[in-house]
């Protein structure tokens, strides 16, 4: 456990990583899967997801405690962003 998890509960955990997922899949062709790493620590004290998807594109999403997703950084190889989703996000 790092020191940003102790001011998260599996229950947030499990919560927030569902709402990313949700927003990956909503977002983004051909996503196939998304897995989670145990790291949740951000310089900037907020709460990160990180993980895959389709088991080699690496992503960084900060959450907010109202379980709002501020943000992703996609690395190489991540899905194409849905055209209906580049202005407004997709819920």
């Amino acid at each position: 456990m790092n020191s940003n998890d102790k001011f998260h509960d599996e229950e947030f955990i499990s919560k927030a990583e569902k709402k990313a997922e949700e927003y990956i899949r909503n977002n983004y062709h051909d996503v196939e899967t998304v897995e989670f790493s145990d790291d949740h620590s951000s310089p900037m004290g907020n709460f990160a997801l990180r993980g895959t998807v389709n088991g080699n594109a690496d992503f960084e999403m900060d959450v907010s405690e109202s379980l709002f997703i501020g943000g992703i950084s996609e690395g190489d190889g991540f899905p194409e962003i849905k055209e209906e989703c580049k202005k407004v996000a997709c819920e």
